[in-house]
Order: structure tokens, then sequence, then C-alpha cells
């Protein structure tokens, strides 16, 4: 089997041919990349949940024309309760109607119902969507297209008109096209004020420049691969905003080590090759051992049923095998062609490294002089903030936080001025009669008649669509139904009723004084209690809507917590092992992530839920929860970026032990030696997160402040004064049961 060491010089030495297979690597991938957009899917779905099964029957058996709808806002126009409104409206119906993407209109002039008027204004359409195999988001373009050209025509006499869309549907469009453009500003944002860093790091512009292309080329890459996996398994519009934001953290800072190792080598006097197989041997596997614990973190999240967090995953862990293949096989052997030249164009004189490394020496000798006052200085603080934590509520956000500049965004706004917000929270509750049972049967029609009497008791519902108020709308008793062949009913029971009549839809719609928090909550208590209180024995129920789909949403993420922590501490724990042959410094390892990794999200609960310096951050008020699928990504992506840090200082201390340094010392000649590297690497990741935390989407905003948080922490508190302090406490027990280590300590003491 091959040995560690003799794979550093294979790299270096077949640099062309490694060079050569990148280059293949990337003109097969970098393609790609320009098609992401248009493979990833906004829409979500929770594998096997009711939601999802609720779908399906609106699409089969009940042939629901609105089993995917939308909802058009038309304002500025006269109320369709007057001649000129209803031909106004008459000419927008017939529009649409025309449209291939549409199945079915349901306006006033279909019904003169008061939901479809605004209270100070304006009126609404459901519009439903044609239910192909086309994702619904991708059907608003060509609509938005169409009301566009008709609302410049209507304005002629009506100057003050807009047709704007929003829904499930739209807004995944209007989320999509954001994201995509919050993605392009952070990184605009982020590329000069990273080479900046780095210029200001190495005091050369060709050093500096290294570190910046292996990040681009990593994150060009991983998005290349992404665009090629989306075509094969559907993925969330979400994995754009990780893949840069991680390939412009991970994938600098690994170059960023590999160049400061290969520059320690050409400082102490070795040759170009030898410099750069140093580089690879040392830092090479520092920077796989980092990788494999951050990998860990995303192969978690598959565990989670959510085309979210599987995007999430699996941009993370291409984006993380990207920099880490990146910075050990192509950058050693370029490092070594490069030589001395790596240090051309210097902007500040060469003794600022020296000064540095012994800033830190003399930090290092202060901690681990007094270890005991040090952890307690910054561990304390550390678990007041953490336990902040204890108080994150998962869920809706609460208030206006969709960015305003989506017609989406607007178009709720519109609705809730005119009084109809609820109209996209409608819930979908399925009721599905046992074998024999028909809804055309006196007792069943009967149970369903009270049931939904009881619903519009309901103080959070406005109101109940059924078959049963459609009938007696239309002035046709359950028996006059009943005898009434189906043929010619069908116009009423379409979508209400299957043809069977065994499955039978009713649509509740919630009062607008109901938040949306508390509308979930009315989903779990219709799961508990409908099928008792149909009173119709054997019968089930399945609710669904978008309310329904956050319920299953949040209980798929929060009822797999516990198994993504002990998936990702298990793993981690087994990978330092394996690396360090050490039980402790595992143990020490997971303590501190955790430590970071709390104190985090009691910051984000501080900044976002409790809306403590909220508005510096863009948010104009306290959220009173924050998403659910946040915590859960913010621990997976923060145990692994914080075990970073761990992993380059831990493994210097324990080169330096092997060298025959005693604890003490190697600690502080560790702290010495990578204390820049890791403030370098930390400041650059700080300002990546910061440049995301920029954007408008709330999700991206919230992530990019927890991370950046969580990096400023674990890089100066925790690996700068913890971290040292407890391996100064543990002295030569940190190497247990590395019987060579023990014993040498043993012998030198």
């Amino acid at each position: 089997m091959m040995r560690w060491p003799s794979v550093p010089r294979l790299v270096v030495r077949g640099r062309a041919w490694i060079a050569l297979a990148w280059v293949l690597i990337a003109v097969a991938l970098l393609p790609q990349a320009r098609h992401l957009a248009a493979r990833l899917e906004a829409a979500a779905e929770v594998e096997g949940s009711e939601s999802a099964a609720v779908s399906r029957l609106l699409q089969g058996p009940l042939q629901s024309a609105y089993a995917r709808y939308a909802v058009l806002v038309v304002r500025g126009v006269p109320s369709p309760t007057t001649a000129q409104g209803a031909a106004v409206l008459r000419r927008i119906v017939d529009t649409l109607a025309r449209a291939p993407q549409v199945t079915a209109v349901y306006s006033y002039l279909d019904r003169p119902d008061t939901l479809l008027v605004g209270e100070r204004g304006g009126t609404l359409l459901l519009v439903g969507l044609t239910a192909d195999s086309a994702p619904a988001d991708r059907l608003i373009p060509p609509l938005r297209q169409l009301t566009a050209g008709l609302a410049d025509v209507l304005r002629a006499g009506l100057p003050d008109v807009t047709l704007r869309w929003t829904g499930e549907a739209a807004l995944n469009v209007d989320l999509r096209r954001t994201s995509a453009a919050d993605v392009g500003g952070a990184e605009r944002r982020a590329l000069p004020l990273t080479a900046a860093l780095l210029l200001l790091a190495f005091g050369a512009v060709v050093a500096a420049a290294v570190p910046v292309v292996v990040g681009a080329l990593a994150i060009a890459i991983a998005l290349g691969a992404a665009a090629v996996a989306a075509g094969l398994w559907p993925l969330s519009i979400v994995l754009q905003s990780v893949v840069p934001m991680l390939g412009l953290g991970l994938g600098i800072d690994y170059a960023l080590l590999m160049v400061s190792r290969f520059r320690d080598g050409l400082a102490e006097g070795a040759a170009a090759r030898p410099a750069a197989e140093e580089a690879a041997a040392h830092a090479g596997h520092t920077v796989l051992m980092s990788a494999a614990t951050v990998a860990l973190g995303f192969l978690a999240l598959l565990v989670v049923p959510l085309n979210e967090m599987r995007a999430i995953a699996a941009g993370g862990l291409l984006v993380v095998l990207a920099s880490a293949l990146l910075a050990t096989t192509l950058l050693p052997g370029a490092l070594a062609t490069l030589g001395p030249r790596i240090d051309w164009i210097r902007v500040r004189r060469a003794g600022a490294r020296r000064s540095s490394v012994e800033l830190w020496r003399r930090w290092g000798a202060v901690v681990t002089a007094h270890p005991w006052p040090a952890l307690v200085a910054g561990a304390v603080p550390l678990l007041l903030l953490g336990t902040q934590a204890l108080g994150v509520r998962s869920g809706l956000p609460r208030g206006d936080w969709l960015p305003p500049t989506m017609e989406s965004a607007q178009a709720l706004r519109d609705l809730r001025d005119m009084g109809r917000a609820g109209v996209t929270q409608t819930i979908r509750l399925v009721l599905a009669l046992p074998a024999g049972v028909t809804v055309r049967q006196a007792a069943a029609w009967g149970a369903v008649s009270r049931y939904v009497a009881a619903l519009e008791a309901d103080p959070r519902i406005a109101r109940v669509r059924s078959i049963v108020g459609v009938a007696e709308e239309a002035g046709m008793s359950r028996s006059a139904l009943a005898t009434t062949p189906g043929f010619m009913t069908r116009h009423l029971t379409r979508g209400l009723v299957s043809p069977d009549n065994r499955l039978v839809l009713l649509e509740l719609l919630p009062d607008e004084a109901v938040a949306p928090d508390q509308i979930v909550s009315l989903v779990r208590d219709l799961r508990r209690t409908a099928a008792h209180d149909v009173a119709i024995p054997g019968a089930a129920t399945l609710v669904g809507g978008l309310p329904a789909f956050n319920a299953d949403y949040q209980e798929a993420v929060a009822g797999r917590l516990p198994v993504i922590v002990a998936l990702v501490v298990g793993g981690t724990m087994l990978a330092l092992f394996m690396g360090f042959r050490s039980v402790l410094v595992p143990l020490k390892a997971v303590v501190l992530n955790l430590l970071s990794v709390g104190a985090a999200c009691g910051a984000l609960k501080l900044a976002f839920q409790d809306g403590h310096g909220a508005r510096l951050l863009g948010v104009a008020e306290p959220l009173d929860a924050v998403f659910s699928s946040l915590p859960v990504i913010v621990f997976c992506i923060v145990f692994g970026l914080s075990m970073d840090y761990e992993v380059f200082l831990i493994t210097r201390v324990r080169e330096l032990r092997r060298s025959g340094l005693g604890d003490r010392d190697a600690i502080v000649e560790a702290l010495g030696r990578t204390g820049q590297v890791i403030t370098n690497a930390a400041v650059i990741m700080l300002v990546v997160f910061a440049a995301f935390m920029l954007g408008d989407v709330l999700l991206t905003k919230m992530l990019g402040f927890t991370l950046a948080v969580a990096v400023l922490l674990d890089a100066t508190v925790v690996r700068m004064v913890v971290g040292p302090a407890l391996l100064q406490l543990a002295g030569k027990w940190n190497w247990w049961p590395a019987v060579g280590a023990v014993a040498s300590a043993q012998h030198r003491a």
C-alpha cells in the first residue's frame, strides 16, 4: 500500500498530467454551469407527506383544474359589480383562458363572490395551471408576459391598472431570480475585498492571486457538476447560494493554507520542488482531514426528505470536494512551477511575517501560562451566548419579510390591502370515504354537511368551499344531485368530488387575522381531529395546501435533527480519532464545535428572532421565529467549518510534539506558526459570509449572519483562547492512546 509521504512527490512530479486532467474537467463542466439556474427547482415537496399525497389526489382522482394554481391581482380598475368593471374583467379572463398554460379561470364573473372583490377596490382571479411535467413555477413567466402586454393595452383608458401574479408558483419564480441576483451581488462584493485581504496577508500580488483563482475555479467546477446532477435529480434553487458562499470561503482557505506552508518552506531555504512536496504532505493532509469533517455535515443532511436539504448537501459536497482536490492536487504542482515567483510584485516588506509569528508566540505563552483564567474568560461568554440558542423558535417568521422588489410580494401586499391575503393560504382537506359509501348517500351527505358547518364555526376559518355549499348555491338538494346523471353535474362536482364519489375535497380559507404560524397550528389540529369529527366510520382524511406543506416541512426537519446531530458528531469523532489516534483530541474538538454552534445560534436568536440590532441587518422588526431549516443547516455547516481551524492548529501541535518539543512549547510554537493563517482564513470567510448577509433573501441573510458570527467567534475566542488552554491543561493526555507520543513525553519528563 502506498504511504502518504510518497503521494506528494507523485503530485509534484506529475503536475503536467494533473494540470491536463483538470483542464479536461473544466472544459467538460464549466459550460454546464450556465444552465444551472434553468435546471434547479424553486418548488419544494416533503417526500411521503400528507401535503404531497393531497397534491397527487388533486391532479389524479379529483381531476381538479386548480390542482396547481396562481392568483392574479388586478388593481386600478372599476369594481366588477359595475358594467365597465365587468367588461374589463371579461377581457382579462378571455385573454387568460386562451393561454396554453391555463386550465381554468375563476373570477367574479363565474360567481358574485365577495371573496373575489377587495374591501378597498381591486379584484382577484384564481388561475388553474396545467398539470403536465413542467414545474408550476416555469409556467408563470409566459403568463406574466401575456398580462404585461394586456396591462399596456388597458392603460390607454385605465392609467393606474396593475396586473400582478402571486401564489406559490409566482413566489417560486421570483425567489429564483432574486436568489440568483443576490448571489451575483455577493460575489461582486466579496471577491475584491477578499483579494485585498489576501494581498495584505501575503504582501505579494502573485501569492494573493493564487487562492482567489483556486476559489473561483472550485465554484465554477462545483456549479457545473451541480448542473449535471440537477438534470438527473431534482435540486432546489438554494444550491446556487450555498456553492458560491462556501466555495469562496473553503476554496480560498484551503489554497491559503497550502500557499502559506509553501512560502514557509521557501523562507527556510528549501528549493521550490521540495517546498511544494512538504506543503503537499503537511498542509495537504490537513486540508483533506478538514474537508472530510466538513463533508460529514453535508452528508448528514441527506437524511432529511426535502429536495432543499438535499440540494444543500449536494452543493456542499461538490464544492468541498472541488476545493480540497484543487488544493491538494493541482496547487502543489503550480507552486513548484512558480517557485520564488510566488512573491512577485511585493507590496510590503518580507519581515512582517516574522513579526506576526512572534506576536502569536507571545500570545500563546500568555494563554499557556494561565490556562484556567484563559479558559474561564473565553468559555463563560460563549456559554452565556449559547444559552440563548435554547430559545430559538423554528417556524415561519412573522411580518413582511419578502424582498420588496418581487412582483409576487407586491401582489401579496395588494391582497393584504384588499383584505384577501388568506386566499394564498388555502387549506385543502380531502375526505376519503370507506368502501361502499359515497357522498351522494344521505348519511354521508349529512355527515359532511355537519362537518362543514362545524368548520365554518371555527373563528380561524373564514369560509369553506365544498360540494355541499356549491350544490346549495346551485339550488340543488342532495337527493336531486344524487338522482341527476353524473355528466350533467360534472361542472358542479369536478375538483370537489372524485368520479366514484368517494373522495371529497373541502377548501378552507383562513381568516385574515390569523397569522401564518397559527394557520400551521390549524393544520395540525385538523389532522388530529378531522377523521373523528367527520363522524363517518372508516373514513380517513388528508390535509394539504401550502400551510400543510409548511407543517410537513417543519416536522421533517425537526424530527431528524437528533439523527443529524448524532451522525455528524459521531462521524467527526471517528474521523479525528483515525487522523490523530487520540481520544481526547476528538472529544475536545467536538465540545468546542458545539460551543461555536450554540453561540452562533444564540446570536441568530438575539438578532433576528428578538430583533436586537435587526434594523442594522435590514430587518424592520423582530421576526419571532427563524426558518425551520436554518438551525439544521447552521449546525451542519458551522460544525464542519469550525473543524477547519481545529485541524489546522492541532496538526501543527502534533508535528512539533513529534519533533521533540514539550507540550507547552509545542502549543506556543503552533500558535505562532498558524495564528496568522487561521486569522487570515477567518477574516476572508467573514467577509464572504457578510457579503451574502447584505442580500434581499431573508434565508440567505440569516445564514450569512450566523456563519459570519460562528467564524468570528471560533477563530478568535474558541481556537485562540479556549482551545490552547484546554490543550495545556490536558498535557500529555491529549495524545493518549498514541503510545509512542506518550512514551516520548514521559521520557523527556
